[in-house]
């Protein structure tokens, strides 16, 4: 019977199978419900080591990034005041660049997943969309996703990319997001806006099929002037070669 559990949790992250020790889990399965708890708890309460970051983003040859701050200020204040984590903190002024592509990282509600992540995945959306002018990547701490309206209206970008760490949960605590909001201002809603989440290789979206959405995505926001429930992923459309198909 353990076999055919081994071989179920090669397809999921879910705790399937546990087992029992009397009245309760194996000592092993509960040491490794509580790690997960802790690096969930982590991933929420950590700083971002904005430096490193830095020094990564910088590496990748797309211009000095920008760093910014919400108006939350403190972890404390961001977790208790979700819309402070949606302004810039007061006097923050960033040039304008009339660029077609902005791009935010920020860390969320998990800095694990954006230190893990967000330097390779910029750097697959830069290369899925070549032919697209960039403006210089924003770094933001105490970050929600509408903090990139206001950044996006500043840079004045057509498209505004948020790379940001997702929620962490039991399974899965270092997860990065992409919202896209196209002609980015203060005011927008989150039906304005497409998301693809649940990147985390190995476990989860590759860089490089999240990059492939995202550029379609990007595509069709320039071609139909607009983003969320009106625009549609078309990275898996008929018309894709079987190649492209297949990578997908």
């Amino acid at each position: 019977m353990s076999e055919l559990w081994d071989e179920l949790r090669r397809h999921t992250q879910a705790r399937i199978g546990l087992g029992r020790a009397g009245n309760g889990v194996p000592t092993r399965r509960h040491l490794d419900f509580v790690t997960a708890h802790a690096e969930a708890r982590d991933a929420v309460h950590v700083s971002l080591d904005v430096p490193a970051l830095a020094d990564r983003v910088r590496g990748l040859g797309l211009g000095e990034p920008l760093i910014v701050e919400s108006a939350a200020g403190d972890r404390s204040t961001y977790l208790r005041r979700p819309d402070l984590g949606r302004q810039l903190a007061e006097g923050t002024t960033l040039p304008r660049t009339d660029a077609d592509l902005g791009i935010a990282l920020c860390d969320g509600l998990s800095s694990t997943a954006l230190d893990a992540h967000g330097a390779d995945l910029l750097a697959a959306i830069r290369a899925a969309l070549p032919g697209l002018t960039m403006a210089p990547p924003v770094i933001a701490t105490q970050a929600r996703v509408a903090l990139g309206d206001q950044i996006g209206e500043q840079l004045r970008v057509t498209t505004m990319l948020v790379v940001i760490g997702e929620r962490p949960g039991l399974s899965v605590a270092d997860s990065v997001g992409v919202y896209l909001t196209h002609h980015p201002r203060p005011g927008r809603s989150d039906a304005e806006r497409n998301c693809v989440s649940n990147i985390h290789p190995p476990g989860g979206m590759t860089y490089d099929h999240a990059a492939r959405v995202i550029a379609a995505l990007v595509d069709g926001a320039r071609q139909l002037g607009a983003s969320g429930v009106a625009l549609k992923d078309t990275s898996r459309d008929p018309a894709l070669s079987r190649t492209d198909q297949k990578e997908l």
